[in-house]
């Protein structure tokens, strides 16, 4: 039987039919294993090791350095990918960088620069995948007093009766909520959409739990053509912030002042160069009367049918020391939104433009940020003058806005340093002695970054005036022409608790 085995397999062995299927066998096997090995190899290098990349100015720049997503996507999809936009040009397709979102989304600091971080995070490696996904979340907890009914001066939600009621307000709300995706179309070729929820600041109708306040709006969408490892020169096209002044703030979440008057939001295309200390920005506007800040009549309409608005901003920043810098700058803007005659109503047409230049400077040294600007329109409000007696004693003047602020980082033994800022700011709306002459604000600041991408902070608020933009001079529906809501005695008090953080 053993010799009849062995025949047998010895003449299987030599079967050529067998043989070929043995052969064809083994180089299926072979071009399994030199197909895994190489997607090993694809994965592997996929994951590449984090890279550092500049924080938000009040965050620790001594926060260690995210961790990236892990890529998945198929080999073919990389050999595609690298025959449009280069070997090197993404780590994968989708991905997360949370300190990238938060700077994007932060509305404290860098809040009309946002081309400029992306240029820059693309340079640090931040946007190596195809598509950056990322999100943010506001939260807060507040306690809010006045000295007169329903005038509430904080301006971080709408002063209105449909918001406030009565001298005593508490909250906790959900102050926003925003999505962003970048998107890397080519070597140097990005676009940005940013998806917002606000329903504290929402133009919308009824109470924040109004459905007409509920709703999310495209905030920016843009397509953004530049490299700054090639070229100094940026463009970009879309809904974006507009190029007029710093409108930055030290505070960890109120806004200033000037923020509130002249901070633009706008369709328009914009031409940049950044290049050894030099930022210089200048962006043809939409007419009419845009998202914010912006309106020029188009044939005496606030109709957007006409590029006939622009802005043109200029900053340089000066290396002082190892750890000191000084950046100053100023902006025109032809048309701002303080055109409008008697009675003021937001977005209703102008008879004529009013433009406004802004200065504005930012000193870094060490552990210490002071900023300070002021901003102003060239020539009077018409609608700062009642023309009804007894208030048109009170002569129309320019519109004017400024603010100086602190910070200073403070060492605390902990991973990361404790922020601590005030801030001033004053809103000048109206002649002297007027009911809507102006509204200050004073903010002092406690914040601490849990990581690079959750900071926590508190702050404590204080308004005199309550001058609000709808009908500041009067003409109030309800009340009679020759009278004001604005009240000059006005105070509010604010405690306020929060969580901003990004992913």
């Amino acid at each position: 039987m053993l010799a009849l085995s062995l025949t047998s397999g010895a003449a299987l062995a030599s079967d050529p039919e067998t043989d070929e299927r043995i052969a064809d066998l083994e180089a299926r096997i072979a071009q399994l294993e030199e197909t895994n090995r190489r997607l090993l190899e694809f994965l592997e290098s996929g994951q590449s090791a984090p890279v550092q990349s500049s924080t938000p100015h009040h965050q620790p720049s001594h926060a260690p350095a995210e961790t990236p997503a892990p890529q998945h996507h198929a080999a073919h999809q990389a050999a595609h990918h690298a025959a449009h936009h280069g070997e090197d040009a993404t780590g994968g397709y989708v991905g997360l960088s949370s300190e990238y979102s938060y700077r994007m989304l932060d509305h404290a600091e860098g809040v009309n620069t946002r081309q400029l971080a992306i240029l820059q995070a693309m340079q640090d490696g931040e946007l190596n995948n195809r598509v950056t996904l990322g999100g943010g979340l506001t939260v807060l907890a507040n306690y809010q007093r006045s000295n007169s009914d329903t005038k509430f001066g904080w301006l971080m939600r709408h002063p209105t009766s449909a918001n406030q009621i009565g001298e005593e307000v508490s909250e906790f709300v959900v102050h926003s909520a925003s999505l962003q995706t970048t998107a890397r179309l080519s070597d140097n070729m990005t676009g940005y959409i940013e998806l917002l929820y606000n329903p504290e600041q929402s133009f919308g109708s009824g109470t924040i739990t109004d459905l007409n306040r509920n709703q999310v709006q495209v905030r920016k969408a843009f397509v953004l053509f530049g490299d700054l490892d090639e070229t100094p020169w940026y463009a970009a096209i879309g809904k974006m912030d507009t190029p007029f002044g710093l409108q930055d703030t030290v505070n960890p979440f109120t806004n200033s002042t000037n923020w509130h008057s002249f901070a633009g939001l706008a369709y328009g295309g914009m031409v940049g160069y950044y290049n050894n200390g030099f930022h210089v920005r200048a962006m043809g506007i939409q007419g009419g009367a845009q998202f914010r800040a912006a309106n020029t009549p188009v044939q005496g309409t606030n109709v957007p049918s006409r590029v006939n608005n622009f802005a043109i901003d200029a900053n340089y920043t000066a290396e002082l020391s190892s750890d000191s810098t000084l950046m100053v700058g100023a902006s025109y803007q032809h048309g701002s939104p303080y055109c409008q005659d008697f009675p003021v109503f937001h977005f209703n047409p102008c008879a004529d433009n009013n433009p406004a230049y802004s200065i504005y400077g930012r000193l870094v040294a060490g552990n210490f940020t002071l900023l300070g600007e002021y901003a102003a329109t060239t020539d009077v409000w018409p609608g700062s003058r009642n023309p009804n007696a007894p208030l048109d004693v009170f002569d129309a003047v320019e519109t004017e806005s400024f603010g100086l602020g602190g910070r200073y980082d403070m060492d605390i033994g902990a991973e990361s340093p404790l922020a601590v800022s005030f801030e001033f700011s004053r809103f000048i709306a109206g002649d002297e002695g007027a009911p809507w002459e102006d509204q200050d604000q004073w903010v002092g600041g406690l914040s601490y970054f849990v990581t690079p991408s959750v900071n926590l902070f508190g702050e404590v608020i204080h308004t005199e005036g309550w001058v609000p933009l709808n009908f500041l001079s009067g003409g109030t529906p309800g009340l009679p022409i020759n009278t004001t809501w604005s009240e000059a005695d006005a105070e509010t008090n604010v405690i306020t608790l929060g969580v901003q953080a990004a992913f």
